[in-house]
C-alpha cells in the first residue's frame, strides 16, 4: 500500500517519529527514531512498512529499502513480532545480523531482546541463504572477507533519549544502566549513543 513517505520530520521520540506531509502527521515506528532527527525544514524520505492484523495496524519506516526488505524477511520468522525486529534492525549492525545467521552464530543472535534459543534457530532455517540478494548493494563486503562493523562518530546529545529509546526495544533497565554507566563520559548525538549502547548490549 504505501512505498515511502517523504516529508519534514513533525517529532521524534524514542518509539517512533512524526512526518508531515501536506498536513497530515504519519506517526512512524522505526528502529532508531533519532537517525531521522534534521533541523529545519529539510526534507526525509522514509521507506515504509504498513503493518496490519486484527487489532492493530501500524507504519514501520526505514530510511532505506534493504533495511524495510530485511524487516519484511524477520517478521516472516516465526516468534519475531514488529517490536522484536525493530530490536534487530536498531542495533546499526545488519551486516553483523546477517553474517550470524550465515554461520548460524545463535550466541550472537540470542544477545537481542526476545530471541532465544528456539527463534534463533528458527532465524537461521528460515533466511540462511535467502539474505544475499538484498544486502551486498547495501553492505558490499558482507560476503567478502575483512567485513566491517559500523564506525561511531563524536557529537554532542542526550543520553537520556538514548535510554529511553533502548527501553523501548525491550532492553531491561539493569540492560540498560549498564550501557549508560560505560557511555556516560562520552559525548554524542542521541543516535551515536543508541548505536553505542546496542554495540555494548551485543558483545
Amino acid at each position: 500500500m504505501y512505498d515511502f513517505i517523504k516529508g519534514t520530520v513533525d517529532y521524534v521520540g524514542p518509539e517512533y517519529i512524526v512526518i508531515e506531509n501536506n498536513g497530515i502527521g504519519y506517526q512512524i515506528m522505526t528502529p532508531n527514531p533519532f537517525v531521522f532527527t534534521k533541523k529545519g525544514n529539510e526534507s526525509v524520505t522514509v521507506y515504509i512498512y504498513h503493518y496490519v492484523r486484527e487489532d492493530i495496524a501500524a507504519l514501520y519506516g526505514f530510511g532505506s529499502r534493504e533495511e524495510k526488505a530485511l524487516f519484511t524477511k524477520l517478521l516472516n520468522v516465526t516468534g519475531i513480532g514488529p517490536k522484536g525486529a525493530l530490536a534487530i534492525l536498531a542495533s546499526g549492525q545488519v551486516e553483523q545480523v546477517v553474517q550470524a545467521i550465515e554461520n548460524e552464530d545463535e550466541k550472537f543472535l540470542v544477545k537481542f531482546p526476545g530471541v532465544g534459543k528456539k527463534t534463533a534457530r528458527q532465524m537461521i532455517l528460515d533466511l540462511k541463504g535467502k539474505l544475499e540478494h538484498i544486502v551486498p548493494e547495501f553492505f558490499p563486503n558482507l560476503f567478502n572477507e575483512g567485513s566491517q562493523s559500523f564506525s561511531t562518530g563524536s557529537f554532542s546529545e542526550e543520553l537520556e533519549e538514548a535510554l529511553l529509546a533502548l527501553k523501548a526495544l525491550g532492553y531491561s533497565d539493569k540492560e540498560t544502566q549498564k550501557a549508560a554507566k560505560e557511555l556516560s563520559k562520552e559525548n554524542l548525538s542521541t543516535e551515536e549513543y543508541i548505536k553505542r549502547a546496542l554495540k555494548t548490549l551485543l558483545k
